[in-house]
């Protein structure tokens, strides 16, 4: 009997970007390290975990202008056609979003992540799966139909608030089995610690009714 598929590791970490050294000094001034030592490819998906406080924002912030890492996130197209608030959104990484497109917000975001991939640019788009700081039962899974869809890693980002570690923990080539990656994962970030840890999410998906939100 085969065993069943999971996600592996990708060690090899060969596109190293040149982070801010301002923000690594930030960032050990308030005690805390950035785990960071490259990427294996120029396109992929970051999950953060755990996200339980609002202290996780400045920290991850600090660490993507430490990785150097050109992070983009979901935001509704809406929001960019607001003056000015809708050019700073592009400005720290915002896409936009069109959640009545025939593809639909996952179909949307593979079609941008493989027109990256085709004009050599770097693209990792960052989700928080739990989608709130309050305890869910469990992560939303629609980083895994982008990853999965454009056939890109996904990312562990750490807020660990146990070590004070904060950046990417490992990368993994997914294997099209959700159920036995998310294991994979949920092994990994059993140490991770967050500020409240008692509201961070199992890794495991969702309720269907969450993960589709």
């Amino acid at each position: 009997m085969n065993p069943t598929p999971a996600a592996h590791e990708l060690r090899e970490r060969p596109v190293q970007l040149r982070g801010s050294a301002l923000a690594r000094a930030v960032l050990r001034l308030f005690g805390w390290r950035l785990a960071w030592s490259g990427l294996p490819s120029a396109q992929g998906v970051i999950v953060a975990y755990p996200h339980t406080s609002n202290w996780d924002f400045p920290l991850t912030m600090l660490a993507k202008w430490g990785t150097g890492i050109p992070v983009h996130f979901w935001a509704k197209d809406s929001l960019f056609r607001v003056p000015l608030f809708g050019r700073w959104l592009r400005a720290i990484g915002g896409v936009p979003v069109v959640r009545g497109s025939p593809q639909g917000i996952v179909g949307a975001m593979v079609q941008q992540m493989q027109a990256a991939r085709a004009e050599g640019r770097t693209f990792w788009l960052a989700l928080a799966p739990e989608g709130t700081r309050s305890r869910g039962s469990g992560w939303r899974t629609g980083f895994y139909r982008v990853a999965d869809g454009a056939d890109v890693p996904v990312a562990l980002g750490i807020i660990d608030y146990a070590t004070r570690r904060v950046g990417i923990d490992s990368v993994w080539q997914l294997s099209g089995d959700l159920d036995a990656d998310l294991a994979c994962f949920a092994e990994r970030l059993a140490p991770v610690r967050g500020r409240h840890h008692d509201q961070a999410a199992p890794v495991r998906a969702a309720r269907q009714e969450e993960s589709r939100r």
